[in-house]
């Protein structure tokens, strides 16, 4: 259950493991932020990891790496489709999709992007020019505006989304730090269920208004992890 502030309830749980473990079932489908490694919710997707639930269809913009990230998750074969819109540092992915084990939906990144926002905005579906006269297009309605082909993309509505920030207060309100808010706050609000770790959590009133990127309403449970482990998704170095 969520922790007790004084007689106020709060949306704190105690780890990640409790804060998934009776809203995660096999054939989800999440949504997940992050960009690479970059600002991914890492100890959620460890105790995701760690409950052992499979046939998951994933909406994020990789697959983080064979190490680290969504990598895990493959790495059990807990995944069976992915939505992504780059997955070339993942060899793992590479492997098991050539092997026929896992289904993939290449989006592109803005289109993915606008899918979420859709779908947290309660929008079931929009027309975009990106994609035409490839393989994207397939299967997909194609309308004309204005003399110019547009193809039909669906919104993403997940059952349950996963979201880093780097301070959150206890009502949920959320803040990312810079690069790391990339694809977090449009899966934050995609999630019929979101539960968003942070590194830093204060009391309510303790955060700027102005500065809040998520408000606690879209988000239902809160995990605090104070030490995250930022790993470099590539190391490129040069000779002083």
């Amino acid at each position: 259950m969520p922790a007790h502030r004084g007689s106020g309830l709060t949306k704190l749980w105690p780890d990640a493991r409790t804060a998934l473990a009776d809203i995660v079932h096999d054939g989800m489908l999440l949504a997940i932020g992050g960009f690479g490694l970059c600002g991914i919710p890492e100890a959620l997707i460890l105790a995701l990891r760690e409950t052992a639930v499979r046939n998951l269809t994933i909406a994020s913009n990789n697959a983080g790496v064979d190490q680290w990230g969504i990598g895990l998750l493959l790495q059990t074969h807990q995944v069976k489709k992915m939505i992504s819109s780059y997955v070339g540092e993942n060899a793992e992915f590479e492997r098991q999709y050539l092997a026929g084990e896992l289904e993939v939906e290449f989006s592109p990144q803005g289109t993915l992007a606008e899918r979420m926002r859709a779908g947290g905005a309660g929008i079931p579906g929009f027309y975009t020019r990106a994609g035409v006269g490839t393989l994207v297009a397939e299967g997909k309605e194609h309308k004309e505006f204005d003399g110019v082909t547009y193809i039909l993309e669906r919104g993403i509505q997940s059952d349950l989304a996963l979201v880093k920030a780097w301070k959150a207060d206890l009502h949920g309100n959320l803040i990312y730090r810079r690069t790391a808010r990339n694809f977090n706050p449009i899966a934050a609000t995609c999630g019929k269920i979101t539960v968003a770790e942070a590194e830093i959590i204060v009391e309510p009133g303790e955060l700027d208004p102005d500065e809040i990127h998520t408000p606690g309403i879209f988000v239902h449970r809160l995990v605090h992890n104070p030490n995250p482990e930022k790993r470099i998704e590539k190391k490129t170095t040069r000779e002083v």
